[in-house]
């Protein structure tokens, strides 16, 4: 009985880390084939566009009703959506201009400083880890650095963990799907104001229907993994795996776009994944916190749907 029970657990185990590893590729290979509709829209338009296809999907599947929000939590929806389309925005200008890995490195400094700063004593000396790791990737000694594309990357990060604080206050107010089904319209209408009105000029059926396929591949297909996955694994588990999220994008931009990195840029991204997996094994919450917003999490235990909502955009850029 004991062996059947471990086994079980051992099956589920694996199960889940696959569902989160497909997440993290789903993610990492909507990013590489959003390149090249780049030339046709720009990084704004191609962002517009898939959080438009994405909060128009949610808005059919879920549809909120206003009387299932209080003012409070609908405000917070909101303030989530122009926190989702700045991440998505920002992260798409970046990967415009730096290779996949460097730009998800950069944007992974947002989640490390929030796991930080909740994180216990032992949490704090991983900055310097994450600092190291930057001076790599961004290798300031040699002429060339592209500052804007790092700017881009880390207001990206600034995006995000203000994502991840909204995320968890909205989780803590709406149950379900319902918040995310607000913020993800919400998010498509002010991306495309950033985006300007020249982008839909540009637009025809070949690029609307490129859009709703990113949609799909981010943010549909990784959202359910990631759903599936957090009924499997720890809050501690999920977080290592979606901590390797920048070595991942590092080898999609090398398979798929052909973007080879230098041996700087391959220690600066093994560092910064290094400094956010022990950043975020000392970073959780407790049991008695809330757990993740805009994210369906009956059934999953509290600590571990915040560790969901550290860890991901869930739908956002990348």
């Amino acid at each position: 009985m004991v062996w059947t029970r471990l086994l079980g657990r051992m099956a589920t185990n694996r199960a889940g880390a696959a569902m989160a590893v497909g997440s993290i590729l789903c993610v990492q290979f909507g990013l590489a084939a959003s390149v090249p509709l780049f030339d046709d829209l720009g990084p704004a338009g191609v962002a517009a566009l898939r959080l438009g296809w994405g909060g128009l999907i949610l808005l059919v599947l879920i549809r909120p009703r206003p009387a299932q929000f209080t003012r409070r939590a609908l405000l917070a929806c909101v303030g989530l959506g122009v926190a989702t389309a700045g991440l998505t925005s920002l992260f798409m200008a970046a990967v415009s201009r730096l290779p996949m890995g460097t730009a998800t490195a950069l944007e992974f400094l947002g989640p490390l400083g929030v796991a930080v700063v909740r994180g216990r004593r032992t949490a704090k000396a991983w900055p310097i880890v994450a600092a190291a790791g930057v001076v790599l990737l961004t290798e300031p000694w040699r002429q060339g650095v592209d500052v804007v594309g790092v700017g881009y990357a880390l207001g990206a990060g600034a995006c995000w963990a203000a994502y991840i604080l909204l995320t968890q206050f909205v989780g803590d107010e709406v149950s379900g799907l319902r918040g995310l089904a607000v913020s993800m319209p919400v998010a498509g209408v002010v991306a495309a104001v950033i985006a300007g009105p020249g982008v839909f000029a540009d637009l025809d059926w070949r690029l609307a229907l490129a859009g709703l396929g990113l949609a799909v591949l981010v943010p549909v297909i990784p959202f359910s993994l990631e759903l599936l996955a957090l009924r499997r694994l720890t809050a501690g588990a999920f977080g290592v795996l979606m901590s390797l999220e920048p070595a991942a994008a590092l080898l999609i931009g090398l398979l798929v776009l052909r973007q080879v990195p230098g041996p700087a840029a391959v220690a600066g991204i093994a560092l910064v994944v290094a400094a956010s997996i022990g950043a975020q094994r000392s970073g959780a919450r407790t049991e008695s916190d809330t757990e993740r917003g805009g994210v369906d999490t009956e059934g999953i235990e509290p600590a571990e749907g915040a560790k969901a909502a550290e860890e991901r955009r869930t739908v956002s850029a990348q």
